[in-house]
C-alpha cells in the first residue's frame, strides 16, 4: 500500500487539476452526501439528523485570543497578529464534540473524534443578524489530515458509501477511482484505531489549509493542558465519552482547556518524500500532512469550557458549524476538500432543518464572556 499513500491520489502540480470537472464532481458530491444522510437515518429508524459527525455533545466555552507578542521575535509577532488574533479579547464561544460516522454508534466503535465551535467576535454573547459577520466557526478533529485528498476521491468514496451493493460498486468505479479508495481506505484505518480517550484529553486540528491575514495560510490545532481532568471510561456504555464530558461539565471544579495554535504554510522548509513543493501543493492535497518538524505550530489562543454550561438536545441540535459561512475573507478555507464540502454541508443542513420544521437555521445562543 506504500504506493498508494505515497504517490497516487496527490496532485502534483496544477496541470493534473481540472476546475470544470470538480465543479460537476461537487454537484455529485451533494446529492449523494443528501442520500447517505437519508440512509443513515432510515436505517436507524431515527429523525434526519446531521449528516455526518451526527454524534455529539455541545456546551458553551470561552475563546481567549492571547497577546501574541509576548516572548516571540519582532517579525513572527507580526505574522501572528492578524485578523481576530491582532489583539488579547475574551470571547463567548460554543463547542461541539463528535464522533465523525454517519451513524449513532457507540463511542467505543472506531472512529475519528471531532472538536468543532463557533466564536461570537461581537464579544456581547448574542448572535448577529449577519449571517457571514460576528462569527467564526473551526472545525476539528483528532487526525494530522484527512484521509480524503480531494474532490475526486471524496466523489469516488461517496458512491461506495451510497451504494446499496459496495462490492458491486466498486468494482464498477473507473481504475483510478478505485485506486483513490483504496488509498482513502488505506489511510483512514489508522486514524479510526486511535486509542480511545475522553473527549477533553484529546488533540485536534484541523486537516486542511486556511487563509490566515492577506498572505498568510495556516492550519490549526487545539491542544489539551496536560491537566485536563477525566474520570475513567465506563466501556460498558455506549454513550461513555458524551457522558464523561457532561460529568466533568457538571461535577469537576477545573474545566479543561485548549491552546489554540496556528501552523504556518512554509514552502521554503516543507517537504514531501524529500522535496519541496509550491503553495498550491499543500493547499490542494488534504491528505498530505505537513510537518511539524519542519513548520512547527504557535500557540495565539486558549479554548476553555465554562462550567454547568452542557447544551440539552434540542438546543444542541439547532447549532451548526459552517467554516466557510462563518469567515471572514481573511480566514477563508481553502483547496479541493473545503470548496467540495461546503455546498455538500450546506444542503445537508437544510435538509435537517427541514426535516425538524426549521425553516431557516438557528444561531447559537452564546454565554457571555467572562
Amino acid at each position: 500500500m506504500l504506493f498508494l499513500t505515497r504517490w497516487f491520489g496527490v496532485t502534483g502540480s496544477d496541470a493534473d487539476r481540472d476546475p470544470v470537472r470538480e465543479k460537476a464532481e461537487i454537484e455529485e458530491i451533494i446529492d449523494r452526501s443528501l442520500l447517505l444522510q437519508a440512509k443513515s437515518a432510515a436505517k436507524q429508524h431515527r429523525p434526519l439528523e446531521r449528516g455526518t459527525h451526527v454524534k455529539g455533545v455541545s456546551a458553551r466555552a470561552l475563546f481567549e485570543v492571547l497577546d501574541v507578542t509576548v516572548g516571540r521575535d519582532e517579525g513572527l509577532a507580526a505574522r501572528l497578529a492578524k485578523g481576530m488574533f491582532a489583539k488579547p479579547g475574551v470571547y463567548a464561544a460554543i463547542v461541539r464534540f463528535g464522533n465523525a460516522d454517519p451513524r449513532k454508534n457507540s463511542d467505543f466503535k472506531a472512529d475519528v473524534r471531532s472538536l468543532s465551535f463557533s466564536v461570537d467576535l461581537t464579544r456581547a454573547g448574542t448572535a448577529v443578524s449577519d449571517e457571514h459577520s460576528g462569527r467564526q466557526d473551526f472545525s476539528l478533529q483528532n487526525t494530522k489530515t484527512l484521509p480524503i485528498n480531494d474532490a475526486s476521491g471524496f466523489l469516488a468514496l461517496s458512491k461506495l458509501l451510497t451504494a446499496s451493493n459496495p462490492a458491486g460498486a466498486m468494482w464498477s468505479l473507473p481504475f483510478k477511482d478505485k485506486l483513490r479508495v483504496l488509498r482513502t481506505l488505506t489511510l483512514v484505518q489508522p486514524q479510526m484505531h486511535q486509542a480511545i480517550k475522553p473527549y477533553q484529553q484529546l488533540r485536534y486540528e484541523s486537516n486542511v489549509p486556511f487563509r490566515y491575514g492577506p498572505i498568510d495560510v495556516v492550519k490549526h490545532s487545539a491542544t489539551p493542558s496536560p491537566d485536563n481532568p477525566a474520570d475513567p471510561l465506563q466501556r460498558r456504555n455506549p454513550n461513555g465519552l458524551q457522558d464523561e464530558l457532561i460529568r466533568h461539565l457538571n461535577e469537576d471544579s477545573k474545566m479543561s482547556s485548549f491552546d489554540f495554535g496556528v501552523q504556518f504554510l512554509d514552502t521554503d522548509r516543507m517537504t514531501y518524500w524529500g522535496k519541496r513543493r509550491d503553495a498550491n501543493f499543500w493547499i490542494e492535497n488534504a491528505s498530505v500532512k505537513w510537518n511539524e518538524a519542519e513548520a512547527p505550530f504557535h500557540t495565539v489562543a486558549r479554548l476553555t469550557l465554562l462550567p454547568k454550561s452542557h447544551l440539552q438536545p434540542d438546543a444542541a441540535e439547532a447549532t451548526y458549524i459552517d467554516v466557510t459561512g462563518n469567515s471572514t475573507p481573511d480566514s477563508t478555507p481553502l483547496g479541493s476538500i473545503n470548496r467540495a464540502r461546503w455546498p455538500a454541508e450546506v444542503a445537508s443542513r437544510k435538509a435537517r432543518m427541514r426535516a425538524a420544521g426549521t425553516r431557516e437555521p438557528a444561531r447559537p445562543t452564546y454565554a457571555r464572556s467572562a
